[in-house]
């Protein structure tokens, strides 16, 4: 099999559980680390799938490696090559596939919930939890639209694009990926990430809570991240 390529935004901001899932189903990863100057491959067709981690840049910043992930999105979605966004990643692909990037009502950071939607699509990806509230991990201040010919999945009352399919093609502006050594790092980056709000949201956690919330939380994220990558994984290109 050809392998996945993940691509990397910044150090912070890795593959996370998203690796060890494929890892443990001997799937072979290829590490392409934008963060650290790596250029932006030219053929999706090198790939069974692409990944699309996060970043704190905005997609609508002129980065010029951008417009050539996006450019890929769109190759890979030409040959039926799935691929998976998480945040920055789902923001990406939402722009490649026509929709748009704008500054969510209020930024989500933290332990949260979502709600499946009530068709087909969503239980086609995501089982069980379709029909539920899952659980999960936010750390965003700007939310994608649903693309043409997309379907959300998964929404919440802060923030109604959660998640979207195209196919085989899976865009989360939350984050499942998350590890607890993960959130212990991006709980550094607190300070700078709520800076100008003059009161904290309800939408937005304390490092302190968040962290004493992981243990309990995170085998749930768990059981849906497992869901979402299983039925993605189906569709990998030989």
């Amino acid at each position: 099999m050809k392998p996945v390529a993940i691509f990397r935004h910044t150090a912070a901001e890795g593959a996370g559980y998203f690796a060890t899932f494929l890892a443990a189903r001997s799937v072979p990863t290829v590490l392409v680390a934008i963060d650290e100057g790596a250029a932006v491959p030219a053929r999706a067709a090198d790939f069974s799938g692409l990944c699309f981690m996060g970043g704190p840049m905005s997609v609508n910043d002129p980065l010029p490696w951008i417009e050539q992930e996006c450019a890929l999105i769109r190759d890979a979605a030409a040959q039926g090559i799935p691929v998976i966004g998480h945040c920055l990643g789902g923001q990406l692909m939402s722009k490649a596939f026509g929709g748009a990037i704008t500054r969510n009502p209020v930024k989500e950071i933290g332990w949260g919930e979502a709600r499946g939607e009530p068709h087909p699509v969503a239980e086609a990806w995501l089982g069980s939890l379709a029909n539920d509230t899952a659980t999960v991990f936010q750390w965003h201040g700007e939310t994608f639209s649903i693309p043409p010919g997309a379907t959300r999945i998964l929404t919440n009352d802060h923030c109604a694009s959660q998640m979207f399919a195209l196919g085989p093609h899976l865009g989360m502006q939350c984050h499942v990926e998350m590890t607890a050594a993960m959130i212990e790092r991006w709980c550094q980056d607190w300070d700078a990430e709520v800076a100008g709000l003059a009161t904290l949201p309800p939408t937005v956690q304390t490092p302190a809570l968040m962290q004493a919330e992981t243990a309990a939380r995170l085998p749930a994220m768990r059981r849906l991240a497992d869901q979402l990558y299983t039925v993605w994984l189906a569709g990998l290109r030989a």
